[in-house]
């Protein structure tokens, strides 16, 4: 059974190398400012809850590295402030599904807020690229107006 969840994960990992290399590498859209972090991540949720969106679920990304790292011997700070921030919005996520039901891996919609250690004073505001190689038209459209919003809503968050 291990050796199956082995091969299953390396699959798994080369089908996501795939993906990148057919995406041009560029999985992520990073916009980044120089700002107060607390100040870019307020904007963020204001920027999803002014567009009627509920927030599902908010993850504390830095703080998890830094108290698991401790635990596995790993201290290296990976970033100084990190979260994420995941929500949905019903007719986006609706049309992406409806167009085809794989796109369901882009759900829930996350916006990141992080600051790296090599640039405290930087912001860096950022979201998963909808990209599925070979889609149809219809779910192209629906994950380009998916993008279209994570991209509004960053570019918000930095204002």
């Amino acid at each position: 059974m291990k050796r199956l969840n082995l091969l299953f994960t390396g699959l798994f990992g080369l089908l996501l190398l795939a993906q990148t290399a057919l995406a041009g590498g560029d999985f992520a859209v990073v916009l980044s400012k120089q700002a107060k972090f607390d100040d870019v991540r307020e904007n963020a949720v204001m920027a999803i809850e002014n567009r009627g969106m509920k927030i599902d679920h908010q993850s504390y990304i830095a703080d998890m590295l830094a108290r698991t790292g401790r635990d596995i011997g790993l201290t290296k700070a990976v970033y100084l402030r990190g979260d994420q921030i995941q929500f949905c919005k019903a007719d986006l996520s609706r049309a992406m599904m409806e167009a085809d039901p794989r796109n369901m891996v882009f759900c829930p919609f996350i916006i990141n807020v992080y600051v790296t250690p090599d640039k405290p004073d930087v912001v860096n505001v950022a979201y998963r690229k909808p990209y599925a190689p070979g889609a149809s038209k219809a779910s192209k459209k629906a994950l380009a107006d998916v993008e279209k919003m994570l991209g509004e809503i960053a570019r918000e968050a930095l204002q």
